[in-house]
């Protein structure tokens, strides 16, 4: 009965109180034993009351409870409940909204992870990506990007775009995709730090379900890689196409000259053919070089793994290359750990050795010295081959293993190197799992270490 003189039940009890007064009053005038009118008014009265307080808490109280669950339900705490145990209209009314309630929080938790798995997509693309709508307005920029272009998601979230965005490439695509209503494509640079990197930009346009434009997206892609690779391409062919001219012209023009009676003067046709025989035998070493490199960057390239051990192996090559060192005058030494053995393709091996000491005899003049050392640790096999050869410069180090690259091209030719050498150690280093490093000074000489998994 306590909430008959609460809120918001007092209000009433005063006005049924009242009416029962005046009621009292005015029958007072024409019923003569006041004592039943005082009786009969009271049980009205209490009756009154009762019949209030069954109301208010059968009814006025639990739809006062479900107006707060539904304000806590439309602020976004779909877990309150409820709870009304009885049969009528209101136990029906806490079973909606309790359905209701858990419907809502299930679909909250859909979204939620939704824009969780969308969020997490969105930043971890390696596309760089930035939502502009109708208006100009950036509403989100991804990870990727900000590393791309610096700053933070808030100097970006909510500007115009023309007012954070520096480049003039993205002015010109967004307008442009606005204005066309299409994909619209383009390619820029842009300095990261040090490093030029290539990008390509597509303005999208995003449309609404009546076909009205609502905004763009702009992807950034880094072709950085793709362009590095249509450089190496080019160059490749430039420099095959070179290397091929020179001796098939020279092969052509001592022909020609044989040809035209040259074949008469037996002592000029011997040199001749010997100059037809030398670049027709550079040109085959080109072709087994290119065919080689072709092999190993090939996919199902398997290696023919075996026990080797390494001074078997030094000792079916390294004769050659001594008998060649005495003729140039210089000094090669060969130091190998004894009973050193490491799994690993043979023919492979051999030619890591062939192709590192023939490249130390190249480039170092008379009386040099050039060294053999392979040694271990746990994990690795290590080739080490030094020379006090011509060196080479700190700059070129980085592209020393491009194909083609020479660090003395005239020496190169001359001594009948093709420019694949350090290109086909590298790839078979790498086939291997293992590494390769050069560390060099000008006029001080090179050293190249190999690291083989044992």
């Amino acid at each position: 009965m306590r909430d008959l003189f609460k809120k918001p039940l007092i209000n009433f009890t005063y006005i049924i109180s009242f009416l029962m007064l005046f009621t009292g009053i005015v029958l007072s005038t024409i019923v003569e034993n006041f004592i039943i009118l005082i009786a009969v008014l009271l049980f009205d009265l209490i009756l009154f009351l009762v019949i209030l307080q069954f109301i208010y808490t059968s009814y006025m109280k639990p739809v006062k409870k479900a107006t707060e669950v539904i304000n806590e339900i439309g602020n976004g705490n779909y877990q309150a409940r409820f709870n009304h145990s009885t049969n009528d209209y209101i136990g029906k009314l806490s079973y909606k909204i309790n359905t209701l309630s858990r419907n809502l929080r299930e679909i909250s938790i859909q979204e939620q992870a939704q824009s969780e798995q969308l969020s997490t997509i969105i930043d971890n693309t390696q596309n760089g990506l930035v939502l502009i709508d109708e208006k100009g307005y950036i509403h989100l920029v991804n990870r990727k990007f900000i590393t791309m272009f610096g700053k933070t998601s808030k100097e970006y979230n909510g500007y115009i775009y023309y007012d954070v965005l520096e480049h003039e490439i993205f002015h010109k695509t967004v307008q442009n995709t606005f204005l066309y209503e299409k994909n619209i494509k383009s390619e820029f640079s842009h300095y990261i730090g040090i490093e030029k990197h290539y990008f390509e930009i597509i303005g999208v346009p995003i449309f609404n379900e009546k076909d009205r434009l609502k905004g763009a997206v702009i992807v950034i892609h880094d072709i950085t890689e793709l362009k590095k690779l249509e450089i190496m391409r080019k160059d490749f062919v430039a420099n095959v196409s070179h290397e091929l001219r020179t001796p098939i012209t020279s092969i052509k023009g001592f022909a020609e000259t044989l040809l035209e009676d040259g074949i008469n003067d037996r002592e000029n046709a011997k040199e001749f053919l010997k100059i037809i025989y030398k670049e027709s035998d550079r040109m085959q070493l080109l072709i087994e070089d290119l065919l080689t490199l072709s092999r190993l960057e090939e996919e199902n390239f398997q290696l023919v793994l075996n026990k080797i051990d390494v001074s078997e192996l030094a000792d079916e090559i390294v004769p050659t290359f001594l008998l060649k060192a005495r003729k140039k005058k210089l000094n090669l030494t060969v130091s190998i750990e004894d009973k050193l053995e490491l799994k690993a393709d043979k023919e492979k091996l051999k030619q890591i050795f062939i192709n590192l000491l023939d490249n130390a005899m190249h480039y170092t003049p008379e009386n040099g010295k050039i060294t053999l050392t392979v040694t271990s640790t746990a994990d690795y096999v290590h080739i080490k081959v030094s020379d006090t050869g011509i060196g080479i410069e700190q700059k070129a180090l980085p592209r020393i293993f491009e194909r083609f690259y020479r660090v003395d091209k005239a020496r190169s030719r001359n001594t009948g190197g093709t420019g694949l050498g350090l290109a086909i150690v590298k790839h078979i280093v790498e086939v291997h799992e293992g590494k390769i490093t050069i560390d060099s000074e000008v006029n001080e000489g090179t050293n190249v270490h190999v690291y083989l998994p044992r």
